[in-house]
């Protein structure tokens, strides 16, 4: 049987040749991409930065605490409370303690119009926990002097340099005395200790210079307070989550990448596995007529394509490790991964790949050959190549429930959770399963959909139109598997890349509705507070009315097992509506008050006048009204407080309108004024909206077309093995085409157009599965509020398919070229 298989390959050479080359180039993908994913699934091990010299650090543990009757459940909270003065007074009996103090210190630049170097200010007695050591001059002694750190790129600072720096308490001309060299993880300014914490006077943390167990000791069980030592002192460091919430985006990337790939492939060599067993149907017929029994064939077909799958899988395993590194790098450069990004070590990623292919192949193999273990002795008589029996009882059950479960699942989310549908993971999975089940009824669609693209070419003077029509009619299964690639290429595309497009416009939409001021104000550094100076200047601008919010969070307890926290913004209701146009479903936002929330649909309790126990972003407790309830949206309507019930954040942004019967431009030379030297920036509500608005170059779309990049690589190859197997194995008809007289030009435009037939079958299947999933996305946000208008990427379809068909109509060419170079009378007489 072995042999038998062996001999097989070596004559069919051509038909097994696209199999093994879509083979390897989907476990070559499959394997790059899972050894980037691997790379992910652990941040770099990087060690305490801030306080790597420190023995002990005291610091709040940031912790909400509540008590449920399934034990303690804990989540952070939004603002950490400092470490309080009589708890440092405490420590201190200990041993020498130093207070650290972190706060904004931009270096102003000279230059208007030149952006400020955003920098973190610091007590000079806590620059030895790093350590920082003075490079040159020496340390502030004085109100006025300053510490800098060098080498971030920045302006080369010196000893004897004047400044101008921002922080909390204003801007000021101060005298650098000394320069440290940089870390890496900050750019600093050291202040003289009193100067420090006179602008900002709350303690971020305490390093205490004695055994942790005294510390831990002294403070007991229950002070809120964390004692770190060791490696334990990373959680002290500016941002210590940064590198593993670098790598979540890129987890979730490169797992999409990966599932589609596998998809995808499987798809595509399920496909060329079966065409390759159709066209030997007379030749299992002269097997069957020569005695062989169905089950020698199902052996002969299983062993050729373990054979094929071994020999790809192996190939598609080294071409995977050496692209992994390709892959990487190209998603460094994009800016989709962190500079630092690096594969690492593990093989179960090729291991994984080489198997997964090899069990591809076999389940192809095994699909193929139990359809041609039925083969009859008599296929051995037929010479007509028109397809019957095409779709057998077992497929139609299989192509059923496939549609059933593509259309049902959807139909249940629309009727239970619609914002579950907005998901990445539903979106990219959902087209999966309608292109399964239209591949599986491909040969029962085939028919009607090619007649009805070749209607008008039939018509037309010349014979071509109608040959194309009936090939097209006639040889099934040929056009289904060309067909297929480009179901699977333009469903994706189109799906993938219209809802990504079409929930930014929503999103983009529910912004523009939202937002009414005619001004929006925010700090130039995102995550800070806007100036206390500024603040003081917009308190009265005539002729407008001026909003100020605060980013906040709260958190509440949903039946009595988790802790789930919401974004919120604090807000003073009286001018929140002059500023904003908020989608309320329930309630009114006119009764916001200090005894009151605002929700949304997302949240378990949503009857306006019920009461819902928060947590504050401090931590503290409250039991608050529902005042109004939020249409959901694509999720980015939060919850909205009183400032009472801020927890302790600060304003970071303002909205302002113009009142009416005010000068706009006065309204905007006020603002500019006031946000003068104070790191602050105004834009109109055009430009404040503009970075919601859809752009080409986001990372969502650069990711995305990286993977359909990865996807229609294997399509595209698929699509060319498919066609050249289809072609070479059509030299008969060819021929006849000759002896009949047709040139060798119009054979060539015939089997051209045949080819673009086939595309074109395949674009309009996977326009269709398309069309539904971008349906039930426009559903969904229908029922979540939200009205906007689907985007179809017809620019990238048409590219799409153009490509396709350019690909096809070269894939078949080529072939038949080949097969025209041998004289009519001798092709029609030759052997298969």
């Amino acid at each position: 049987m072995l042999m038998l298989a062996l001999r097989g390959i070596r004559l069919r050479w051509v038909t097994f040749v696209g199999s093994f080359l879509a083979l390897v180039l989907g476990v070559g993908l499959i394997a790059a991409t899972g050894l980037a994913l691997a790379a992910t699934f652990d941040a770099p091990e990087r060690g305490p930065e801030r306080f790597a010299a420190a023995p002990v650090v005291v610091r709040a543990d940031g912790l909400l605490r509540v008590d449920t009757p399934t034990g303690t459940r804990t989540a952070p909270v939004d603002r950490p409370g400092p470490v309080p003065p009589g708890l440092a007074a405490q420590l201190a009996a200990l041993g020498r303690t130093v207070e650290d103090r972190s706060f904004p210190a931009d270096i102003m630049d000279p230059h208007p119009g030149q952006d400020d170097e955003a920098r973190v200010g610091h007590p000079w007695s806590v620059a030895a926990a790093a350590p920082y050591r003075l490079a040159t001059g020496r340390a502030p002694a004085a109100p006025g002097e300053v510490v800098v750190t060098t080498g971030s790129g920045g302006p080369r600072l010196r000893t004897g340099d004047r400044v101008r720096v921002r922080t909390p308490a204003g801007s000021e001309a101060r005298t650098v005395v000394g320069t440290v060299a940089g870390r890496g993880f900050e750019d600093a300014v050291f202040f003289t200790d009193d100067e420090a914490a006179r602008i900002s006077p709350d303690i971020d943390a305490l390093v205490v210079h004695a055994a942790a167990t005294v510390v831990r000791d002294a403070l007991g069980p229950d002070s809120g307070m964390d004692v770190l030592t060791g490696h334990d002192r990373r959680h002290a460091d500016p941002d210590p989550d940064r590198d593993a919430r670098a790598l979540v985006s890129v987890n979730a990337l490169l797992g999409t990448a990966a599932g589609i790939t596998l998809f995808v492939s499987a798809a595509v060599v399920a496909s060329t596995f079966s065409y390759a067993v159709a066209q030997r149907r007379r030749e299992f017929g002269l097997l069957r007529t020569a005695g062989a029994t169905p089950g020698q064939i199902r052996r002969t077909v299983l062993a050729e394509s373990v054979l094929v799958g071994v020999a790809a899988s192996a190939a598609g395993t080294l071409l995977g490790a050496g692209g992994a590194p390709l892959l990487v790098r190209r998603m460094t450069e994009a800016g989709l991964a962190p500079s630092w990004f690096a594969l690492g070590d593990p093989s179960w990623p090729l291991h994984t790949a080489f198997w997964t292919g090899v069990s591809v192949a076999t389940a192809a193999a095994l699909v193929s050959c139990h359809r041609a273990g039925r083969t009859a002795p008599t296929e051995a008589l037929r010479e007509a190549a028109v397809d019957s029996r095409v779709m057998p009882v077992s497929r139609w059950a299989a192509a059923v429930l496939v549609l059933l479960l593509g259309l049902g699942l959807p139909a249940l989310a629309l009727a239970t959770d619609p914002g579950d549908l907005l998901g990445r993971k539903s979106y990219v999975t959902r087209p999966m399963i309608l292109i399964v089940g239209c591949a599986l009824l491909a040969p029962v669609l085939v028919r009607p959909v090619g007649r009805l693209l070749t209607w008008l070419p039939a018509r037309l003077p010349g014979a071509t139109g109608v040959l194309v029509r009936e090939n097209t009619a006639a040889g099934v299964r040929r056009t289904a598997a060309v067909a297929a690639p480009v179901l699977i290429t333009v469903a994706l595309a189109a799906s993938l890349t219209g809802t990504v497009a079409t929930l930014e416009e929503a999103r983009a939409t529910e912004a523009r509705t939202a937002t009414t001021a005619d001004f929006v104000v925010t700090p130039e550094q995102e995550g800070r507070p806007l100036a206390p100076a500024f603040l003081e200047r917009v308190r009265d601008i005539d002729g407008a009315v001026v909003s100020a919010s605060r980013s906040t969070a709260v958190t509440v307890l949903e039946e009595n097992t988790a802790l789930v926290s919401s974004a919120a913004r604090a807000v003073d209701p009286a001018r929140l509506a002059a500023v904003a146009k908020l989608p309320v479903t329930a309630g009114r936002l006119a009764d916001l008050d200090d005894d009151a929330i605002v929700v949304n649909e997302e949240w378990l309790t949503t009857r306006v006048g019920d009461r819902v126990t928060v947590w504050l972003g401090d931590g503290s407790e409250r039991s608050l009204r529902i005042a109004a309830v939020l249409a959901t949206g694509t999720g980015d309507n939060g919850v909205y407080v009183t400032p009472r019930n801020a927890g302790g954040a600060d304003v970071d942004r303002i909205d302002v309108e113009v009142a009416p019967g005010g000068d706009r431009r006065a309204v905007a030379a006020a603002l500019d004024t006031a946000a003068a030297d104070t790191g602050t920036r105004v834009a109109t509500r055009a430009a404040w909206l503009a970075p919601t608005a859809p752009g080409p170059d986001d990372h969502t779309r650069t990711g995305l077309r990286m993977i359909l990049g990865i996807a229609l690589l294997s399509t595209a190859t698929a699509l060319a093995n498919t066609l050249v197997m289809a072609t070479s194995g059509r030299g008969r008809d060819l021929a006849v085409l000759r002896l009949a007289g047709a040139t060798v030009p119009q054979v060539l435009r015939l089997v051209v157009a045949e080819a673009v037939a086939a595309v074109g079958v395949g674009a309009v299947l996977g326009g269709v599965v398309a069309a539904v999933n971008l349906l039930v996305v426009r559903g969904a946000l229908a029922l979540l509020g939200v009205t906007s208008a689907v985007v179809v990427p017809w620019a990238m379809l048409g590219l799409v398919v153009a490509a396709a068909a350019l690909l096809a109509a070269g894939s078949a060419v080529l072939p038949a070229l080949s097969a025209l170079r041998t004289r009519p009378v001798e092709l029609a007489g030759s052997r298969e």
